[in-house]
């Protein structure tokens, strides 16, 4: 067990000692991960934001094996069952855009727990549904909790220092997003099958929705209840002990929104992050139309997607962070570009495989590459605007729910194949957009170059001479900071 930490000493703070190593200079935050412990505040927030997460995701998805039993008892079509899926991820799109600067605004533990008990009720309606429209409507209401994805990358980043909040948040996103393949086994091959011994197939899927839900109110009123904002306490006690400034939300959101590289990684996130939900409604489906399987089996395979996340997005963020350690940002935008590339490579091989073995092999790289993307997008996004992590977060995010509209309107309107064939296209030409990233103080890809502080933060995370100041990301604009905390 490690030893204690002193936190400092004539400064409010909730907590006079820490279980992890920290930085004072940059507020307190742990310079390391004990994936053991639950002790308060590091590490306690580190996992309520996957759990959390993680159930979000589940709630979200928790409809998708079972949409080949709905469809068939509402008596509804293809287009029909696409329409809800993008209305799944048509929500969260726009909640995803307010959560990031209402995370700088009031932090994330609040936010996170809230949206997991709104998004729990209707799920937990699942069996009124008896239209197409209801159904699509019930959708939407439950992806609004697929948001709280910003709340997990922001509670991450507000408390692990810049050297190790890559990993932190990769680990944490990708654990979160792991809840799309195990809504996929547990709903479609355990519960569902388990509901059936005692009642039809119908009321079986009417009832079942019930279980996910009433594990996600009960885990988002917990997780206000056990948990912390930031190392030093909640907002509003730092807020009132003076320990944190006001942050104006608007401002917040206006500077994040006027930078460049947030648009850029919001359109190469809509094409992992996109995919990745794209995937995670269609492929129970796909496997079981063209390889002509049971819903059980079909569902079952469909988890392998998602079960990736248990160390992919985790190693796409840890190749990020190595990468930036001996190369600086163009290590990191060298990955970024070179995921997407492949990625869209793996989409067409995987299309055009018609043995059910090799199909499922392809799978597994190709979403483990999915993934991997998701976590060096996220390594990138804390040094395009430090002081409006938040609202980037959030911006960033919603374009992978927007991606996921956009895909799923290709497989509503299209032929699967073809459908595949503009994913996988759409996919390589974002790995090009990397090029034209270009962050203040840093080297991008074929344009600038390293400024002095950038140099000698990647020096002395390789292991070279020790840098003047612990530095991973440039210094906020003095305009920019003033202007996002002094606003009301």
């Amino acid at each position: 067990m490690s030893a204690s930490v002193p936190s400092g000493e004539a400064e409010i703070k909730k907590y006079d000692t820490y279980y992890v190593n920290v930085d004072p200079d940059q507020d307190d935050k742990a310079t390391e991960i004990k994936l053991l412990s639950f002790k308060r505040p590091h590490m306690r927030a580190f996992h309520c934001s996957w759990m959390g997460f993680f159930t979000a995701f589940f709630i979200w998805f928790a409809i998708a094996p079972l949409l080949p039993e709905i469809k068939n008892t509402l008596g509804i079509s293809k287009q029909q069952i696409w329409t809800s899926n993008i209305c799944s991820v048509a929500g969260t799109v726009f909640m995803r855009f307010i959560n990031g600067p209402m995370c700088d605004k009031y932090g994330a533990r609040i936010l996170m727990g809230v949206l997991l008990m709104l998004c729990s009720i209707p799920c937990a309606c699942t069996g009124l549904v008896n239209s197409a429209a209801s159904l699509a409507t019930l959708r939407f209401f439950i992806g609004l909790g697929g948001s709280t994805f910003v709340c997990c990358q922001f509670w991450t980043s507000r408390m692990f220092t810049k050297e190790v909040a890559g990993t932190a948040n990769a680990l944490v996103g990708g654990w979160g997003n792991l809840g799309g393949g195990v809504t996929q086994i547990v709903m479609g091959t355990l519960l569902f099958p388990l509901f059936k011994l005692g009642m039809s197939p119908e009321k079986a899927w009417r009832t079942v929705c019930i279980v996910p839900a009433v594990v996600g109110f009960c885990l988002g009123f917990l997780i206000i209840q056990i948990s912390d904002d930031a190392p030093k306490g909640n907002y509003k006690d730092m807020k009132k002990n003076g320990t944190m400034p006001e942050v104006s939300a608007a401002a917040s959101f206006r500077s994040g929104a006027a930078n460049i590289n947030t648009w850029i990684l919001f359109v190469q996130y809509a094409c992992c992050f996109g995919v990745e939900l794209t995937m995670n409604n269609a492929a129970a489906s796909y496997f079981k139309s063209k390889f002509e399987l049971t819903t059980e089996s079909a569902a079952a395979i469909a988890s392998i997607f998602g079960w990736m996340n248990l160390f992919a997005r985790g190693v796409g963020g840890y190749v990020s962070d190595n990468l930036n350690s001996r190369m600086g940002m163009r290590g990191r935008l060298i990955w970024q570009g070179a995921l997407l590339v492949v990625e869209g490579a793996l989409v067409f091989v995987f299309s055009n495989s018609n043995s059910l073995a090799v199909a499922i092999v392809i799978m597994v790289f190709f979403s483990s590459v999915v993934q991997s993307a998701e976590g060096s997008t996220y390594g990138i996004v804390p040094y395009v605007n430090p002081p409006v992590t938040g609202s980037i977060a959030g911006v960033v995010g919603a374009g992978g729910n927007l991606g996921a509209v956009g895909f799923g309107l290709g497989f509503r309107q299209m032929e699967t194949l073809q459908a595949f064939y503009l994913m996988g296209g759409t996919i390589i030409a974002s790995g090009f957009l990397t090029f034209l990233i270009a962050i203040k103080g840093h080297a991008g890809l074929i344009t600038g170059h390293d400024s002095e502080e950038a140099i000698a933060a990647y020096k002395k995370t390789a292991g070279g001479a020790p840098a003047q100041q612990t530095l991973q990301v440039p210094e906020p604009d003095a305009a920019v900071a003033e202007d996002v905390e002094d606003k009301q």
